[in-house]
């Protein structure tokens, strides 16, 4: 076996990966396509650019997007070592200075006398020990490779997604548990539902068609491709909510939020309009806004979706958005070492495995290098505990029901439930949460011997 690896992609997951595998002293070529071949979202040739925000998110340890920050500092993560040295004031969150983040990354990296950095598209996958860490952008290319390795069918284009909130912030005095016409799997039903009256429902279109939307870049408008490449135009079977509502102010009651079936245990009456909320993890502590894929904007989705009865102190832990987002079916795909399942030294990292927000993509580049530097070296691979952040991540995307499998970000929600149960808040539940998750990742590190120098 060669003791030499490839990294495909120079975004924030590539460039860890390739970090945590030359401090090992194993040779790295990685691959970037930038400059010479441009996305549409990068403005800079810098590796590991941060496309959108500036910020990593809360750096607070007591909530989840913190956490997962916590454990790879414990971990010794190139990415949070420069974005904590390139950090501007910002409350309790981790925003950098995104120039001199990436700049500060890129000469790590390229100055590092065992990474090669080579500026070149990657059009077929190479044999030998590769990570693809590549990003929703993938070229043409080379997702017809990953196609062609996968199945079409186990690479996806979503142009939308839906919100999702916890389960502690919805109201259930005023939602109800329920299935339609009674069916389900559960007692009381599958869905938690958010029942509308005619004024209700009304200034609720009302608003979600006013609503202001996030502006598409050029890269989000090719969605369908083809002829239609450049034009705003969007998938009949997965339309954004706003534009469903904007063709006729009724058809929400004929689409996602139809009564039929249901009655309001408040009234022995069936709603005017009803809003289903649907189960996303195994837990059953944060829940999805069926057919909620929306285009509007974030805070505008905060104002707006909180009108609906029941969701007027809703926390989102995930955003409905819409762009193109192209990532593998990593439940069907992976193992949690984040391998390709039919071939062992090909390695996964990074946006296009699910994992969303940029500390999570930090961490599946952070494992993908050390699981590929210990199966050069002939070690067990490591699988984080599922009571850690980054364990919990990996352990979503590729123990997720294939089913409806979509991005998830760090979030208390996928994590296993304390034991023994608890009376708590939810800030000292947080709290417990991190606790457990920082003092088990310390003791997985002494047993398995992970250096983080």
């Amino acid at each position: 076996m060669s003791n030499s690896l490839i990294i495909i992609g120079g975004g924030l997951a590539g460039s860890e990966a390739a970090w945590q595998v030359a401090k090992h002293e194993i040779p790295v070529t990685l691959y970037e396509m930038r400059p010479f071949m441009k996305t549409g979202a990068h403005t800079s040739s810098d590796l590991a650019e941060l496309v959108c925000s500036n910020s990593l998110g809360s750096n607070m340890p007591d909530r989840a997007a913190g956490l997962v920050k916590e454990e790879l500092r414990l971990l010794g993560s190139l990415l949070i070592q420069s974005a904590d040295r390139t950090a501007l004031p910002a409350g309790g969150a981790l925003a950098v200075d995104r120039g001199q983040f990436a700049s500060m990354v890129t000469n790590s990296i390229e100055s590092h006398p065992l990474i090669e950095v080579i500026r070149e598209e990657v059009k077929e996958i190479p044999s030998g020990n590769v990570i693809i860490a590549s990003g929703p952008l993938t070229s043409k290319n080379l997702c017809a490779e990953i196609e062609e390795l996968s199945g079409k069918e186990n690479l996806y284009f979503f142009d939308a997604i839906a919100p999702i909130v916890s389960l502690d912030s919805v109201n259930l005095n005023i939602a109800f548990r329920g299935s339609r016409y009674g069916r389900g799997t559960q007692e009381q039903g599958d869905y938690i539902n958010c029942p509308m009256d005619e004024y209700e429902y009304k200034e609720f279109v009302s608003a979600l068609t006013q609503a202001e939307r996030i502006e598409l870049r050029e890269f989000d408008l090719s969605l369908e491709g083809g002829e239609n490449a450049g034009a705003h135009k969007y998938f009949e079977g997965c339309l954004p909510i706003e534009i469903l509502a904007h063709r006729d102010p009724r058809a929400l009651t004929f689409g996602p939020l139809r009564p039929v079936g249901l009655r309001d245990p408040r009234t022995g009456r069936r709603p005017y309009a009803v809003v289903q909320l649907r189960q996303d993890n195994l837990a059953g502590s944060i829940y999805n806004l069926v057919g909620f894929q929306t285009n509007i904007k974030f805070s505008e989705q905060r104002r707006v979706f909180r009108l609906i009865p029941g969701l007027e102190n809703a926390e989102f832990l995930r955003y409905g958005q819409m762009h193109r987002n192209t990532f593998i079916h990593s439940p069907e795909l992976l193992l949690p070492t984040m391998q390709f399942k039919s071939r062992l030294d090909l390695f996964f990292a990074g946006q296009i495995t699910g994992v969303e927000g940029y500390a999570g993509n930090i961490a599946s580049g952070l494992l993908a290098g050390i699981n590929a530097v210990r199966m050069i070296e002939g070690l067990p691979l490591l699988v984080f505990p599922k009571t850690t952040m980054i364990g919990a991540l990996m352990h979503y995307v590729t123990h997720a029901a294939p089913i409806d499998f979509q991005p998830m970000k760090s979030n208390f929600g996928i994590f296993p439930a304390l034991s023994p149960k608890q009376k708590m808040n939810k800030k000292q539940r947080a709290a417990a949460y991190s606790e457990r998750a920082l003092n088990d990742l310390r003791r997985y590190m002494t047993r398995e011997m992970i250096a983080t120098h």
